[in-house]
């Protein structure tokens, strides 16, 4: 009786589907959002402070009563939150990669077989993850206490919420290249607090200069398209515009920096 030894095709053809893009690696991936849910600051950021933000501002019985466009006050406060969840979490992840930097994790990865670009793809992916992941917390919170609108809105709002949060993952990842790893989450954390309440997204812009110079903030434009499922007013050119500038502003700044890192190597 012979024996059959597997040749190499045959052991390439046996192995698992990869369900991340060619040249990246799903074991750095599924690493990378380990480490992620394992943050307890992180988490408690991600997860826990837009839910409470939304309970604590957005669930009187004045809200619950008084329609906004497709629902009620209180769900157009729990789109905004959404969004400030995601915001925070995409930006604290692709702000890690200050850390990295600090302890020499970036420098022992360029040793191995990964590359560069998939480096900073997983980056933006696993803050990505954790964005979604704190979409569905907070949402999942406001439909238990009063928010009401449209099962369509609820996730088409959901998913511009989940999407636009790849500005503040490039954000992120451009403020961890440029800013220490001591400080970086101490300016982020506040930062992304004030833009959140230049943009517009906190409390209503009305009209005068106020509502003029938030329109130039990049979380305008991410307000914006967020709650328009709910208002039913539509995207604006403004508002589509806004968000396409910073997306490009922060991914190229990003890409800077990476290259100059990458360059003292």
């Amino acid at each position: 009786m012979t024996t059959t030894i597997p040749t190499a095709p045959d052991l390439q053809t046996r192995r698992p589907p990869s369900y991340v893009p060619r040249g990246m690696s799903s074991t750095y991936l599924r690493l990378e959002l380990r480490r992620r849910v394992r943050n307890v600051r992180t988490m408690i950021f991600s997860l826990l402070m837009p839910p409470v933000f939304f309970l604590m501002f957005g669930t009187s019985q004045a809200y619950r009563d008084e329609p906004a466009g497709n629902g009620n006050v209180t769900a157009y406060v729990l789109v905004s939150m959404a969004l400030y969840g995601a915001l925070l979490s995409a930006t604290s992840g692709g702000a890690g990669v200050s850390v990295e930097r600090a302890q020499g994790w970036t420098r022992q990865l360029r040793l191995t077989p990964l590359r560069p670009w998939a480096y900073v793809a997983t980056k933006l992916l696993a803050a990505m993850a954790l964005g979604a992941l704190s979409v569905v917390v907070t949402l999942l919170v406001g439909s238990f206490v009063g928010a009401e609108m449209p099962l369509g809105v609820w996730i088409a709002s959901g998913l511009i919420a989940w999407a636009g949060s790849f500005v503040f993952a490039a954000f992120g990842l451009f403020m961890g290249y440029l800013l220490p790893s001591e400080n970086v989450m101490q300016i982020l954390g506040p930062g992304i607090a004030l833009l959140a309440f230049a943009g517009g997204l906190f409390v209503p812009l009305g009209d005068g200069w106020f509502a003029d110079v938030a329109k130039l903030m990049p979380t305008y434009g991410l307000a914006e398209l967020t709650r328009a499922p709910l208002t039913g007013e539509g995207f604006t050119l403004t508002s589509v515009l806004n968000v396409v500038v910073w997306a490009a502003l922060f991914s190229l700044g990003a890409a800077w920096r990476f290259r100059k890192d990458t360059a003292r190597v």
